[in-house]
């Protein structure tokens, strides 16, 4: 590493940016010690933590479709049908974030024996994921509906 300071000896951290944008192929420790470049880490987080943001949005969803069949009631043409839709996507958002804690607080990916259990681990939540976004596209479809139908009568009247 010292050596890329060396081949720069002008690196400092005002014109840092300028080097990654001038020499972007160049390997980020001999373009200069300041530079992180691109970090694993970073975006591995920055990914988990927009994923979080969107695994709370569809939770805020739910929770917001069912308060409304909920106070609709029986009255709501799929009432039963989208209280158990919403309930089964709920319950695996919420395993989900229970394997995903699991998965970060109890198994370290850089010990060998650890990897395929998180590995397995990971898989699991993607299963559960999916199946989650897969119901909450049919709920979308019945809920829509009902809306759609609640605008129609009030359009007649």
């Amino acid at each position: 590493m010292e050596e890329g300071s060396k081949e720069n000896p002008a690196c400092d951290q005002e014109n840092c940016d300028e080097i990654v944008t001038k020499e972007q192929d160049a390997p980020t420790d001999i373009v200069c010690d300041e530079i992180k470049g691109l970090d694993a880490n970073r975006y591995a987080t920055k990914k988990t933590v927009a994923q979080g943001m969107l695994d709370i949005a569809l939770l805020t969803s739910n929770a917001s479709q069912l308060k409304y069949v909920l106070q609709v009631g029986p009255k709501h043409e799929f009432y039963t049908l989208l209280v158990v839709l919403i309930s089964i996507s709920i319950v695996l958002q919420v395993i989900s974030a229970v394997v995903a804690v699991v998965l970060s607080f109890i198994f370290n990916i850089n010990h060998q024996p650890d990897q395929r259990k998180a590995e397995l681990l990971n898989n699991i939540s993607l299963i559960f994921k999916v199946f989650s976004i897969t119901i909450n596209i049919i709920i979308s479809i019945f809920y829509s509906m009902q809306i759609d139908t609640d605008a129609l009568l009030l359009s007649q009247t």
